[in-house]
């Protein structure tokens, strides 16, 4: 894939970042836990290919949320569980561009039917990316 538009109708956001796929995704992790959200998993994708004996640019997945945050949205809408907890997705394009791609809170709102006043509990996801790919 080449590089995409910084946001698009597939409900996904996409963030360049001017770091590596590693430096992003560690940088991510790290205001992650600062701000008191738990990082249930790291997947290297490109990691794992390498194992298989494939060749694949650098990708990886951090999923990652709050309990409190993201339980009630659950309960409204249990089909929210296949979005939750959220994820960030950082990869290289084609160009070496390096984006962090993340579904949209109006996605998962539209695609779940969440009730307005619990669209807050997963909306912080696109601050926390803009301040991992600050310069």
């Amino acid at each position: 894939m080449t590089s995409p538009k910084t946001s698009d109708d597939s409900g996904m956001a996409h963030v360049r970042s001017p770091l590596s796929v590693p430096d992003t995704v560690q940088r991510l992790e790290n205001i992650m836990k600062e701000r008191g959200l738990t990082v249930f998993a790291r997947i290297d994708f490109s990691g794992d290919a390498g194992k298989a004996g494939l060749t694949m640019r650098p990708t990886q997945m951090l999923i990652f949320g709050n309990p409190k945050a993201g339980t009630p949205v659950m309960i409204a809408a249990p089909s929210a569980a296949i979005d939750l907890p959220l994820k960030a997705l950082v990869w290289l394009d084609d160009d070496g561009a390096v984006w962090v791609t993340s579904n949209t809170p109006e996605y998962v709102k539209k695609r779940h039917g969440i009730p307005d006043d619990l669209v807050k509990n997963i909306a912080g996801v696109a601050a926390l990316i803009a301040r991992a790919v600050e310069t």
